[in-house]
């Protein structure tokens, strides 16, 4: 419906995460509506004030729960092969660290094109069914400037959003040359991918790359137009999140370790923590406290993390459920991180809301309030979804 008009009526409950127009943080508004003009939102606010002559199509929402499409701001979808054992021998007692990733590498040089692309798509349809409208997508399984290349290409297909993560582990080949390494992804590497990519990212952690290393290639892909992102403290504390905030980064992902001046550096700037839950799910590890980012004022966000060894999971409303039960987060509070907080990551102004001027993507809720996807854990609630204003789901 997106070169027409809709109207979605008799809304129980819409999130349209604008105070100005409603209740709390997400600016709801109970029994509402909805008007939405060639993709976008023209209106949103009490039924009793619908706009005569407001739509030519009308969708009764029964008294369901209207909500904005989820905007999942970190995940790996270019990949191939299967960690299967990895998860389960994690489960029955080996630790997580970042080497499981060489070995998606090895299975992602070997596929071809249309082998990744099935994948990809299969998993942003995936996506698209629980909810989530606005997909970021990252490399980093290929290692080599051709596959980084590919990955990056393949993702723009799918993703709203495409990542460069050529520093995510040092490949096999470079072991013992992490510097060569260092100097590819910050030279040929960038060269190929730059022209494919808004964002550029770095794994800084123990067993991936130190500051120093990271700090140069934040700043050799800034000299190319791309905008940091880094994955900071999800394995132990480091230098990830200072150097994140000092580069201007647009996020900080994982963060579960945390100094106080980490968090102080978070509050004081612009850069969104970004928090993945699914990760400590799989790995059985603590989950980062959001409210102790929340209460010192730092802008937080909640994501998937899909990737095929420490979070394979595309479903952000059991991510939702995870940050009220195991990160202190309130229902309204992860509903906003998940959404508006997603769009703060990816710097967008067009998503993550349902007030006037925002794109017309949205999420129609088997249930009378957002409560109920933290509520009311593993059940499929989303009854529909529309993109720039056209139904998505059969």
């Amino acid at each position: 419906m997106s070169g027409g008009s809709l109207l979605i009526d008799n809304i129980g409950s819409l999130v349209t995460n604008d105070p100005a127009l409603g209740r709390g943080m997400l600016g709801l508004v109970e029994d509402a509506a909805l008007v939405v003009e060639d993709g976008v939102v023209i209106w949103a606010g009490p039924r009793q004030r619908i706009p005569e002559g407001a739509a030519r199509e009308r969708v009764d929402a029964e008294g369901r729960a209207v909500i904005p499409g989820f905007v999942d701001s970190h995940a790996h979808l270019v990949f191939a092969g299967d960690r299967t054992r990895e998860f389960e021998a994690r489960m029955s007692g080996r630790p997580y660290t970042a080497g499981g990733i060489r070995t998606t590498v090895a299975a992602t040089r070997a596929a071809t094109d249309d082998e990744l692309r099935a994948n990809l798509r299969r998993l942003v349809a995936e996506a698209l069914r629980s909810g989530t409208t606005t997909v970021e997508c990252k490399s980093g399984y290929g290692l080599t400037v051709e596959d980084e290349a590919r990955s990056l290409r393949l993702a723009a297909e799918q993703a709203d959003e495409v990542t460069y993560l050529g520093a995510h582990v040092v490949p096999p080949e470079y072991a013992g040359k992490p510097d060569t390494y260092v100097d590819l992804v910050c030279g040929e590497m960038l060269d190929a991918c730059a022209p494919h990519a808004r964002w550029i990212d770095v794994f800084c952690d123990r067993g991936a790359f130190d500051g120093d290393q990271t700090r140069a290639i934040l700043a050799a892909g800034k000299e190319r137009g791309l905008v940091p992102r880094v994955h900071a403290g999800q394995l132990g504390p480091g230098p990830g999140v200072a150097i994140a905030v000092e580069l201007g980064a647009a996020s900080a992902d994982h963060v579960t370790h945390l100094s106080d001046a980490d968090v102080e550096a978070l509050a004081a700037g612009e850069t969104v923590a970004t928090l993945l839950p699914g990760a400590e799910f799989s790995t059985r590890s603590p989950y980062p406290d959001a409210r102790r980012l929340i209460d010192a004022g730092a802008t937080v966000a909640l994501a998937a993390d899909c990737n095929p060894g420490s979070s394979f999971t595309t479903n952000i409303p059991f991510c939702i459920a995870l940050a009220v039960r195991d990160m202190n987060m309130t229902p309204a509070e992860a509903v906003w991180a998940a959404t508006m907080g997603g769009a703060r990551a990816l710097r967008r102004t067009d998503v993550g809301r349902l007030a006037p001027g925002a794109r017309a993507d949205l999420v129609l809720l088997d249930a009378p309030s957002p409560i109920h996807l933290s509520y009311r854990p593993g059940v499929p609630l989303v009854a529909q979804v529309w993109k720039s204003g056209t139904p998505l789901l059969p």
